[in-house]
């Protein structure tokens, strides 16, 4: 029996188990086997967003770079080894798509003017609210920070969290919620 021939259910358990000889053994085999049937679908899946064959393969690459390298991380429990991977390139897309609106942004931008350079006080002023705000978020518990940092450092959606957490929506949202309360609190406790 070929391999396309398997269920869904067996050929999920034998990528899972793929993916195990990858993260144990190093087992080169078993990663070209992984690369053979995800590679091409990764690269047409990207295709489909509008990405161009060179930065399709460049996320392609990375996407099994990272199989290769932390297949450890991969939990069959948690998903399958193509929900893993795919949200792998979901992200890598993201990210790529972020830099380059960033890097337009930047081109646009005209040179700083020198009226526009703060004076003396207010770069003090500033100095002093981020020293706050710095603290005050170091006052917000771990697992908290990591949601807050993922919403609004890294600037996944709510639902995104959620997927690569594994946490219910309402609990990331909520954390979240909790979280600035906590910074709030911090920053009332400084300005005191």
């Amino acid at each position: 029996m070929t391999h396309d021939a398997l269920s869904d259910s067996d050929q999920k358990d034998r990528f899972a188990a793929l993916a195990k000889a990858v993260a144990n053994d190093r087992d080169q085999l078993a990663f070209r086997q992984l690369f053979d049937h995800f590679a091409p679908r990764l690269n047409y899946w990207l295709h489909r967003r509008g990405l161009p064959n060179d930065e399709a393969e460049e996320i392609v690459q990375d996407v099994m770079t990272v199989l290769w390298h932390r297949a450890e991380l991969y939990d069959p429990r948690r998903s399958s080894l193509s929900t893993w991977l795919f949200r792998i390139a979901r992200n890598r897309h993201i990210d790529l798509a972020r830099r380059a609106k960033i890097r337009q942004a930047r081109d646009r931008e005209p040179l700083i003017q020198i009226d526009d350079v703060p004076g003396m006080e207010t770069l003090l002023d500033t100095d002093e609210r981020e020293a706050r705000v710095r603290e005050a978020l170091g006052r917000i518990p771990g697992e908290q920070m990591e949601l807050v940092r993922a919403s609004f450092f890294l600037g996944y959606t709510h639902t995104e969290i959620a997927a690569c957490t594994g946490l219910p929506l309402g609990t990331v949202k909520s954390r979240i919620r909790l979280a600035f309360e906590h910074l709030r609190k911090a920053l009332d406790t400084l300005k005191a």
